[in-house]
């Protein structure tokens, strides 16, 4: 399986994403993705004396703008992908897992053992497989390059990632 193209990186090495890439983004995920609201305070607004929007991707269905990123990239995928691997803590985690079960594909999630128990059974609940590993001597890259290349699957990782980055720009 072919390494995840990263971002184009400009001369300076900043990253840079176009807004055709985001918008094609937005087409992919609408169907599997909750529309949040914008919500505003006009007595926040009066004291920082300026207006202040704040998108409540608390309410997405794991609960963080990150099944924007992992939905994305998990659909962009070609037919030929049946399995992904990724690496997390938590809401990452949680957002590949349920993007896969909207595909009808399988996902292995490496996260740290001592992640709390509410974020590793929230995972498993969506139906992945997880893997632990010791954060403080193992490498969740090195875990995840091996893991993604014995199983034949796509490494989606939760940043430096086109896919996951383009999905993530949607929350506007």
């Amino acid at each position: 399986m072919s390494q995840t193209p990263l971002l184009p990186q400009t001369p300076e090495g900043a990253l840079q994403i176009d807004i055709a890439t985001i918008e094609a983004a937005a087409n992919r995920i609408r169907p599997h993705i909750f529309k949040t609201p914008l919500l505003e305070s006009p007595r926040l607004n009066d004291f920082l004396g300026f207006r202040l929007l704040i998108k409540a991707e608390a309410l997405q269905h794991t609960g963080s703008f990150k099944l924007r990123g992992a939905t994305n990239a998990v659909w962009s995928l070609g037919d030929e992908v049946r399995h992904v691997v990724a690496f997390s803590s938590g809401n990452h985690a949680q957002g590949v897992a349920r993007a896969v079960t909207t595909r009808g594909i399988n996902a292995t999630i490496i996260m740290p053992a001592d992640t709390p128990a509410t974020k590793i059974e929230g995972t498993k609940a969506y139906g992945a497989k997880v893997v632990t590993y010791d954060r403080y001597s193992e490498s969740r890259e090195d875990i995840g390059a091996a893991l993604s290349q014995k199983l034949n699957a796509d490494l989606i990782k939760p940043y430096d990632d086109v896919r996951v980055i383009a999905g993530q720009g949607t929350v506007g």
